[in-house]
């Protein structure tokens, strides 16, 4: 059981782990004993999450969710196999947690009077600027 927040926590069912060689450091460790971490959260069939969370955790998730709806992170940093799946499990807890964030609604504002005066006396000056580098006519 993972805990995220004090009213949200991920059963032991939506988690998978496996384990592989790692490519990072160890010697020759690295040939014998399989210390990377690729841990599965199923984060679409996840009844703890609600559907808004769900979809701002597919965007922040990124590659990292794969089209059956689960989440793949992958940590193979230390030599230690106990050490790696801490670090996959607290990318997990940040990243859902990011995703329990709702974003602030954007308020439409009007622009001021003198913003909208400066804006049309800019693109007068420019269209000016413009239409001087057209072909000049000599006075013959």
């Amino acid at each position: 059981m993972l805990r995220i927040t004090e009213t949200i926590t991920i059963a032991d069912w939506e988690l998978s782990e496996s384990f592989s060689r790692s490519s990072g450091p160890g010697g020759q460790n690295v040939n014998k004993v399989e210390t990377a971490v690729e841990l599965r959260f199923e984060a679409e069939r996840s009844p703890h999450l609600t559907p808004a969370v769900k979809a701002r955790l597919k965007r922040i998730a990124g590659r990292r969710w794969t089209t059956e709806g689960a989440i793949v992170i992958r940590a193979e940093e230390t030599r230690s196999q106990a050490r790696n799946r801490e670090l996959a499990e607290a990318r997990l807890v940040e990243m859902i947690r990011q995703a329990l964030v709702a974003p602030k609604r954007r308020i439409a504002t009007k622009p001021t009077l003198g913003s909208q005066r400066r804006r049309l006396a800019a693109k007068a000056q420019r269209g000016e600027v413009k239409t001087l580098r057209g072909r000049v006519e000599g006075e013959e």
